[in-house]
């Protein structure tokens, strides 16, 4: 999602001994708006960064709502005639099932109630009255929209789909397979603070280690847990860095209820989500920030495969954690 997870590596280009048997690969660069990082062990020094531009713009084309003449962006505009590529029916057909599975909390289609919250970097104060959040609702629902023949189809031209609370999870999916295709056994991928990891760093003959970021609000950063990331995905979402003050000085979350299409008033700061994809760790951290802590304890009962870690303020405005289904302590 959008608040950054640092990757902690222990050692890159010469810095690291290198033998026959284990070369360490690193790129790294910009995309989707923020930053991204690869690296993995093979027995040859190997570049494929052009492989990754090349994927990076074919996933900018289908689903950037940046791109003026990306499929999403015309088929926002209203238009049913694009056929939609593999990379735009895999998000899809995931938002689908998350946007099911968490009862519509998890909603492609209610960044237009963000982007009317105003919750852009400028974080002006705005306020709607009723009547314009009654009218901005009739046009949030991913039950409204369908996928028939390649094309998407929506009940109304003016819904307006945005894959950013999943997308770069996505992505990181996309460079591990990219890379699995290829042999590559041992790898570490982030995008913006999501990653995903498999096999160890064989150099240092260690896992691969990930500090998950503490939520501080006076945008400073510090880390004080370190996990190991071994064949899993890794995602955070968080509101300490994008909210609103009301004025009683009530912190309200970028992350609008898609019931009421109101911002949240949340004791909630940040969720990390463990999950076997990138994509489903993504979207889960962001369905959690907005299910709030005790909806979403209840719902990881029935979600064993998913594990999460919850930082929140308590009534004395004192940080706690919880980790559950057996998030790394």
């Amino acid at each position: 999602m959008y608040y950054r997870i640092i990757i902690l590596i222990y050692c890159l280009g010469i810095s690291c001994k290198k033998t026959s048997q284990t070369q360490l690969n690193y790129t790294n660069g910009n995309a989707f708006g923020t930053t991204y990082s690869i690296q993995f062990i093979d027995t040859k020094k190997i570049d494929f960064s052009t492989s990754y531009d090349s994927l990076i713009t074919v996933i900018n084309n289908s689903m950037s709502t940046y791109q003026d003449d990306s499929d999403i962006s015309i088929i926002n505009k209203g238009n049913a005639t694009i056929t939609i590529d593999n990379h735009f029916k895999e998000v899809f057909e995931v938002s689908k099932k998350i946007y099911k599975k968490t009862d519509g909390v998890f909603d492609p289609t209610v960044g237009i109630l963000v982007n009317a919250w105003d919750f852009g970097p400028e974080e002006r104060s705005i306020r709607l009255d009723s009547s314009r959040v009654d009218s901005l609702l009739d046009i949030v629902g991913l039950d409204k929209v369908k996928l028939e023949k390649g094309k998407i189809i929506k009940q109304q031209p003016s819904i307006f789909l945005d894959f950013n609370a999943l997308a770069k999870g996505y992505a990181v999916d996309v460079f591990a397979d990219f890379l699995e295709n290829k042999g590559v056994k041992n790898y570490l991928i982030e995008i913006g603070g999501e990653i995903r990891g498999k096999g160890s760093n064989l150099i240092k003959q260690k896992p691969w280690k990930i500090g998950v970021e503490d939520p501080n609000f006076d945008t400073s950063q510090s880390y004080s847990k370190v996990i190991s990331l071994q064949d899993q995905a890794l995602a955070t979402s968080g509101s300490y860095r994008k909210f609103k003050l009301d004025e009683e000085g009530n912190r309200y979350a970028h992350i609008i209820d898609t019931k009421t299409g109101y911002p949240h008033k949340s004791n909630l700061l940040s969720v990390s989500v463990l999950a076997k994809t990138c994509i489903e760790a993504d979207a889960y951290a962001t369905a959690f920030m907005s299910m709030g802590l005790k909806k979403s304890e209840e719902f990881l009962k029935s979600y064993s495969g998913l594990k999460a870690y919850f930082i929140y303020e308590d009534n004395q405005q004192e940080l706690k954690s919880i980790a559950i289904n057996g998030f790394p302590e």
